[in-house]
């Protein structure tokens, strides 16, 4: 891809040093298609070369440069004329000159800082990319290689579980509990629902994952609510004194950790949205926030061993109908 579409003299490539054997992951676009990219981590080095090619092998190109950038960018999709860089790296490859034949050069962007994650959403894109351009005085050239960065974390060390109560007075009171308030991508949400009281006809339980995104500040905050997940709970009436299990795998679904004020510019966040309709189509609901992170690959299992010893202790044992258990 290049810059200026037409008079062009060379084209130019980036190759990263490790591309045989580094890792992809899945990038989305914003018209929603995947592509899969090379994947980074925070601190890690970024090296490669960039190869100009000559279209008119034995004719001179003349050029005011040759340069490589490491970007890291916000585009608010509301303020397009505007790019937010957090992340700039320029490594000059060549000074002014003339070259006579095809070359190629080496650079390296030591231990660099990455901060966020990739991410494209609504209303915003973050995106990290590398840049290389021969800079011309009326037609440069250039090219981009996009980048795929994830950000990890470490186990939270204090996981309290979340309890709350519900209800309508005298009509509904229920008890629901998750085991914890923090799970990683590929965690299990493990929980169990009460019912204290049941005076209304409830035809329908659900629970919902719940991604809010916000952008902008002061007045001009603009919220994007996407439903992830949908999970049935129950599909008839409880009977007081109920308690029915929860089970819902995260692995399955397509999430990003939790995202807090990046770079002052954007959030996202994630709700768990308890759903109860009656015969009468009236919808009840509760939601509660949880904190999604991202942890280092491990073998994938159907579950782990803290939803394991979770569910013992939430779930009771299960009745056909009061449970359908997501897939992993």
């Amino acid at each position: 891809m290049s810059f200026f579409g037409y008079g062009q003299s060379a084209d130019i490539d980036i190759v990263l040093c490790d591309a045989e054997t580094r890792r992809k992951a899945e990038l989305k676009s914003e018209d929603g298609r995947k592509e899969r990219r090379f994947l980074f981590y925070d601190g890690e080095t970024v090296a490669g070369r960039v190869s100009v090619t000559l279209k008119h092998p034995g004719k001179r190109l003349e050029h005011s440069g040759v340069k490589i950038e490491f970007i890291g960018q916000i585009e608010l999709y509301y303020d397009r004329g505007n790019h937010h860089e957090f992340v700039s790296l320029v490594k000059d490859l060549a000074r002014p000159g003339e070259l006579t034949q095809s070359q190629t050069f080496d650079f390296e962007f030591t231990h660099v800082e990455k901060p966020y994650e990739s991410y494209t959403g609504q209303n915003v894109k973050l995106r990290y990319f590398l840049r290389a351009t021969v800079g011309r005085r009326l037609n440069g050239v250039g090219r981009e290689l996009q980048l795929v960065v994830h950000t990890l974390s470490t186990y939270p060390e204090l996981n309290s579980s979340i309890k709350m109560e519900v209800g309508i007075e005298d009509c509904l009171h229920i008890e629901f509990e998750y085991n914890k308030s923090k799970y990683h991508l590929r965690d299990v949400i493990v929980g169990k629902i009460y019912f204290l009281l049941v005076r209304i006809k409830i035809k329908h339980m659900e629970i919902d994952i719940i991604r809010r995104e916000t952008t902008g500040t002061g007045q001009n905050v603009y919220h994007e609510n996407d439903t992830m997940a949908k999970y049935e709970i129950m599909d008839g009436a409880p009977a007081r004194g109920e308690s029915i299990p929860i089970r819902l795998f995260l692995a399955g679904y397509e999430m990003t950790p939790t995202m807090r004020d990046i770079n002052k510019k954007y959030s996202v966040r994630y709700y768990l949205n308890l759903v109860l309709i009656d015969d009468e189509d009236r919808r009840y609901f509760k939601q509660q926030e949880i904190t999604l992170w991202r942890k280092g690959d491990v073998v994938r299992k159907s579950m782990s061993h803290q939803a394991a010893i979770a569910s013992q202790r939430f779930e009771s044992p299960p009745r056909p109908r009061e449970v359908k258990e997501a897939e992993p």
